[in-house]
């Protein structure tokens, strides 16, 4: 994956009305493209008397993988729609079913994509969005008496502690961004004049809510 990418914080769904037909929205995160497709199945069956299940979905680093289905709505009015939502949000590993019950009422071409991209749109809202950016866990060793010292002035600071161990020795653990690495290091080693041990301990991904 990429460094920082979005996706939806939750599996939900959501519903809305346009001239009496329902339009139910299912969003999911995935990482591969059978986990996508396994979740269109399952939306299919759970509504398999409805009039269509719908579908998008972009997967990988870069959106590598992207496909819709109109399933039997006219060709270019709604899977096509609810991808360029997903890529629009710049969305990544993220599934979109929106089952429609038909109401009676025609929309015509301009009213279905309006009603499909809306209805993806209105989804990825309800879920929620979250932002992972990948960071080092940095683990640094320190002695006792440059704890507070440290703690004051990372509060000032781009890095933020995962946990503290206290033993012989204190063990930090910091989230620090890719391209902070050195940085990070050489003003842990100020800070304790020369006489901590800093490490990567792993690269992990921080999550934040997006609001929009």
């Amino acid at each position: 994956m990429e460094n920082i990418y979005r996706t939806v914080k939750q599996e939900t769904s959501h519903e809305i009305v346009i001239e009496r037909s329902r339009f139910i929205t299912h969003v999911k995160e995935v990482t591969t493209e059978e986990t996508a497709q396994s979740f269109i199945a399952q939306i299919k069956k759970i509504h398999w008397s409805a009039t269509h299940n719908c579908s998008a979905y972009v997967i990988g680093a870069r959106n590598e993988i992207q496909k819709a289905n109109d399933d039997g709505e006219p060709s270019g009015t709604a899977g096509i729609p609810m991808l360029e939502v997903l890529k629009k949000m710049d969305m990544r590993n993220t599934v979109a079913v929106v089952t429609r019950y038909f109401g009676g009422i025609k929309l015509g071409a301009g009213g279905l994509i309006r009603a499909y991209s809306r209805a993806v749109k209105e989804g990825i809202q309800t879920a929620g969005i979250i932002e992972r950016k990948k960071v080092y866990i940095i683990r640094t060793q320190i002695d006792y008496t440059f704890l507070g010292k440290i703690e004051n002035q990372l509060r000032n600071r781009a890095y933020s502690v995962q946990e503290i161990k206290y033993g012989a020795n204190v063990e930090m653990d910091c989230c620090v961004d890719l391209d902070k690495k050195e940085e990070f290091i050489k003003w842990m080693t100020e800070m304790t004049n020369g006489t901590c041990q800093s490490y990567v301990l792993e690269t992990n991904y921080l999550e934040n809510e997006i609001v929009i």
